[in-house]
């Protein structure tokens, strides 16, 4: 075994933190490869709570080398201030490399999110205004800055002035705000530049070394698969590929050096932001839901929509990224309740479905078909094998791994790093 990727196959927030650090102990190196500090992970260890949005989860642990990947748009920022509050932790932090192809949200990223989520209105995308998405455009406008432009002063500020160029149009004709000064800009991300030169290396080849030598690479992915620019629920989507084949593309190893895709998936549905929801639950069983599962955003605080396990949602995911396992987190939030529904398909417009409808117009008009399972008012937070859970628990899991098609290897039971139930070995 070398290579592991860890993806979400909901809409995010899925646990794939939890997933990550428990199998930090076994692994030698893991590798963000996607998204920004729009993303979040929440890791309790020891009673003690991490909320970490740059730095790979596995940071936790000082045997780890942990790395952050060509994909990821970093706000150097956050990402100081999160190594700060980890040093302050007794977290040895900073000994993270980052890519030097990796590009930089600066200041004028995070004001165009802003602006141009609130000029869209009631078509807003629900986006983090943390600048990701417009860093992604310039990474692809090819007027992006990337980690190595800082050590060249003369360069970053062409670049930063070229860019600007256009945007200070934009944001004074189009949006009514001030221009914004290249020269600042380019002061703020010089400020970084000596703190940024040790973590700086070609991470690309530091993985590929460590896989022919034997070593252990996990890939952790930000986000999810439905929020996935190309497969998600279009538009409302984050601007990568958090998907499994992303990993190879945002970190720059090959697809054959991928052993196993491990998905994670909450034993509810969550989403935050904009966009279809077929089974959202709109009504006080949602709020429980939120209440009891504590549903609100890593990041941005914000709260998430709520409902019910969608297999066709999962089963999707399954598919594209070709999963190995799945990984249910959240277990322990579903106990007390009579019944649990499962969606098992959808209704569109009169039509049954039994996959996601492939157009964006069906799934806007679906409605949630569920099948009723018996729920179990046992506390399970204790259990650390799957004959410990009630039986009905057990079943709602085996009838989950049946609609997905894909093993069910390891159930969390409570937000602690112990609180785990394994099934099947993940290594």
């Amino acid at each position: 075994m070398a290579g592991i990727v860890i993806i979400g196959t909901q809409w995010g927030d899925e646990g794939k933190g939890k997933a990550t650090d428990q199998l930090g102990e076994s692994v030698d190196y893991v590798v963000r490869y996607s998204g920004g500090n729009n993303a979040g992970h929440t890791i309790v260890v020891n009673g003690e709570t991490y909320a970490l949005h740059l730095l790979p989860s596995a940071v936790l642990n000082k045997n780890v080398i942990p790395v952050i990947g060509n994909g990821v748009v970093i706000d150097l920022g956050v990402l100081y201030e999160e190594i700060d509050g980890l040093l302050a932790r007794g977290i040895p932090a900073d000994r993270v490399l980052v890519s030097s192809n990796a590009h930089i949200i600066t200041g004028y990223h995070r004001v165009i999110d802003k602006v141009t989520e609130k000029f869209l209105g009631k078509r807003k995308i629900g986006t983090t205004g943390r600048g990701v998405g417009p860093a992604y455009a310039d990474k692809v406008n090819r007027v992006g800055i990337r980690v190595q432009d800082l050590f060249d002063e003369s360069i970053l500020r062409k670049k930063v002035e070229a860019s600007l160029e256009q945007k200070n149009a934009l944001l004074h004709k189009v949006y009514n705000r001030p221009a914004i000064s290249p020269e600042e800009v380019s002061d703020e991300l010089l400020s970084y530049a000596e703190r940024l030169r040790p973590l700086m290396a070609d991470t690309s080849k530091v993985l590929n070394d460590g896989l022919d030598a034997g070593k252990v690479v996990l890939f952790e992915g930000a986000q999810a698969h439905h929020l996935d620019v190309d497969f998600g629920t279009y538009p409302y989507v984050t601007s990568s590929s958090p998907i499994a084949a992303g990993a190879c593309i945002g970190s720059g190893v090959g697809p054959t050096r991928i052993d196993r895709v491990i998905g994670i998936a909450k034993a509810y549905t969550t989403r935050v932001g904009e966009g279809p929801f077929p089974g959202e639950l709109l009504d006080e069983v949602g709020e429980k839901l939120r209440s009891d599962g504590g549903e609100f955003g890593t990041t941005t605080g914000r709260p998430r929509r709520c409902g019910w396990f969608d297999a066709l949602v999962v089963q999707q995911a399954a598919r594209v990224n070709a999963l190995t396992d799945l990984f249910l987190t959240k277990l322990d939030v579903l106990t007390g309740w009579e019944q649990i529904p499962i969606v098992v398909a959808y209704d569109v417009l009169g039509v049954r479905h039994d996959t996601m409808p492939v157009s964006q117009s069906d799934f806007h008009h679906a409605r949630p078909i569920y099948e009723y399972m018996e729920g179990w008012s046992e506390d399970i937070s204790t259990a650390r094998s799957f004959t410990d859970l009630p039986e009905a628990a057990q079943v709602y899991v085996k009838r989950l791994e049946e609609l997905v098609g894909v093993r069910i290897s390891g159930i969390g039971v409570g937000p602690g790093r112990e609180q785990t139930v394994m099934i099947h070995d993940l290594l």
